[in-house]
This record gives structure tokens, C-alpha cells and sequence, in this order.
């Protein structure tokens, strides 16, 4: 295929860190940009060099030279942006969360299986080198069986307005916890025995913090934790019968520290220098969609029901619904 063209559904920040990387990569380029507000997506184009400014999501969508549509609306957003870009035959890079729930995610990907178009989600941990290099070092056996995982992600990000607000997806756990049940995912996969959590709520009932204990039919437990309101290391820590991983940084890891049963570093594994780690993910589209594949590998669409069920389950036991699941 030659160069990859890809649109941006949105102008905010996490669009601007993609157009950013699309700059910098010889396999793709930003072709067009698309605004609710045309002044912000001419804006938009001209410091990102997109060759197209649109004024609706509508436009973009229509657009038969874009080879890949990147959604980076509120999650919120993510079910309409989507089908409406499925509906005009456009392929899909869609931000995490995929959707709000379980429900809005099956009917996503089923519409993208009937269109036989592309539709992955932009979990960017899961398209990164570091993700196979975790995956191997564990396989090998280095540290015997792992048997607990503890993980946590918190940010100081409670006073961003839209994770106050319930009717656009808040809380800390479809926008930071998303990470570290991937995380527990990537190491004892997604047969959960019992799951058991507890949030404090924001005054707008969202959660501002949670924990979250996953138990697995072989003994196993994830201890995960995520926050709107504190800052954390930001570290997985994997332990087993013969050592432990510490892996710096869930949200892209930095290094993968491997330590014996003597507590002494026997192996460190550094991060390959990347544009901003998202390129990893138009990569994987871009060849899935050479291979004529409707889903990326890296993140199967089994994985992305898989989460967001457990997401469900978490949220039905704080008694959190959205609006519209009203």
C-alpha cells in the first residue's frame, strides 16, 4: 500500500499528539481534519499540514481518499462518531474506551463486520514492542508462574471538566483504568473467577478513585488501582514462584526490570525510541488493512468486548450507569 491516509475525527489533544506522530512517519500522513467548528479545523490543518480542513464529522466521512478514520471524540461520542464513519464505508482507529459499555461495543463491531471494514481500538499499550517484550519475558518462564499482579495509574486530572461529567463517559476508570485491566489482562487473560471493587464518587457521581481485586481460577489476583485525584509511580509489578517484573510506566512502558529469587536485577529491558508510541498503532492498522484483516491482532475484537465487560461489571457494583443507560 502506499502511503496511508488517514483522518482525525476532532481537534483536541490526543488528535493533536496523532497528527504530531503522523508528521513523523514515512508509512502514513495526515490527509484531512475534521471540526464541529471549520475555523478549528483549518486551524488544526495548517499547524499539522492535513491537506483537508473539514466543518462536520459528516464531510470527513464521505471522503472517499481517507484510508483510515483516528476518533478522538469523548468515549461518549465514540458509538455514533463510529457508525456513522462504518455507515459512509470508512476504516476505524477508535480511542479507548471503545465504547461506554459492553452493549455499544458488540453493536460497533458487528456493524464493522457486516461492512467488511476495518475497526480496531487505539489502546496504544497494546500495539507497542514492549507489550511482546513483556509477553515473552513471562513465557520464558524467568520468573516461574506469576501469581499476583498489582498496578495502578493516577493522575492529578479531576479538575479536567469532562471527567466530572457523567453524560460524556467520566471517571477514572474508562479513561485511566482502561490501562490496568489491560494490563492484568496481558498477564493472566480474561477468565475471571470473581471480581470484587470499591470507588469514591465524585460530588457529580462519577468515579474519582477505585480498587479493584480480580481473582482467577488458578489462584491468581490482579490488585489494580486508578484516580483522578492523586498522583502514582505508575508501575505493574508482576510476581511469581522465582522473581518478580517491575515494568515502569503501564500507560507506555519505559523499562522491564526482571529480578531472581535473591531480589537482584538479572534482566532490564529499555523502550525503543518512538515518535510518541502512537505510531505503533497506525502500523498495525496499516498492515491489517494490506492483509485484507477486519480486526488488528494486537488488539483482537474479542479483547475489546472482553474489557469492557469487565468495566460493566465494575460499575454495576458502585451503581455508576451513564445517562443514556438509563
Amino acid at each position: 500500500m502506499k502511503k496511508l491516509r488517514v483522518g482525525i475525527l476532532s481537534t483536541g489533544n490526543i488528535a493533536g499528539t496523532m497528527a504530531e506522530t503522523l508528521k513523523g512517519m514515512e508509512e502514513a500522513e495526515l490527509y484531512a481534519v475534521a471540526s464541529r467548528n471549520k475555523e478549528k479545523a483549518e486551524e488544526f490543518a495548517a499547524k499539522f499540514g492535513a491537506l483537508k480542513a473539514y466543518g462536520s464529522y459528516e464531510e470527513l466521512a464521505a471522503d472517499e481518499q481517507v484510508d483510515l478514520v483516528y476518533v478522538a471524540t469523548p468515549m461518549s461520542k465514540h458509538y455514533e462518531n463510529v457508525k456513522m464513519l462504518l455507515n459512509y464505508g470508512r476504516n476505524v482507529l477508535c480511542e479507548k474506551s471503545f465504547a461506554l459499555n459492553e452493549k455499544q461495543a458488540a453493536e460497533m463491531l458487528d456493524l464493522a463486520k457486516e461492512k467488511k471494514l476495518l475497526l480496531t481500538e487505539a489502546i496504544w499499550v497494546r500495539y507497542m514492542p514492549m507489550w511482546k517484550t513483556l509477553r515473552q519475558v513471562l513465557d520464558s518462564g524467568v520468573i516461574g508462574k506469576p501469581m499476583t499482579v498489582t498496578a495502578n495509574l493516577c493522575y492529578l486530572i479531576d479538575q479536567v471538566p469532562r471527567l466530572l461529567k457523567p453524560e460524556l463517559g467520566g471517571g477514572a476508570l474508562l479513561d485511566v483504568g482502561v490501562y490496568v485491566m489491560n494490563f492484568a489482562s496481558l498477564v493472566f487473560g480474561d477468565e475471571i473467577e470473581k471480581i470484587t471493587s470499591t470507588a469514591v464518587m465524585t460530588e457529580t457521581g462519577v468515579d474519582a478513585q477505585n480498587s479493584i481485586t480480580l481473582t482467577y481460577p488458578g489462584g491468581e489476583m490482579a490488585i489494580l488501582n486508578s484516580s483522578l485525584r492523586v498522583l502514582s509511580d505508575r508501575k505493574g509489578i508482576i510476581y511469581g514462584t522465582k522473581g518478580y517484573v517491575i515494568v515502569e510506566n503501564i500507560n507506555n512502558f519505559e523499562s522491564i526490570t526482571v529480578y531472581n529469587e535473591e531480589r537482584e536485577v538479572k534482566a532490564v529491558y529499555e523502550q525503543p525510541k518512538q515518535i510518541t508510541g502512537y505510531e505503533y498503532e497506525v502500523l498495525a492498522c496499516k498492515n491489517a488493512l494490506e492483509q485484507g484483516l477486519l480486526e488488528c491482532p494486537e488488539m483482537p475484537h474479542k479483547e475489546t468486548l472482553e474489557i469492557m465487560k469487565q468495566m460493566d461489571a465494575l460499575r454495576k457494583q458502585w451503581g455508576l450507569q451513564y445517562p443514556e443507560e438509563k
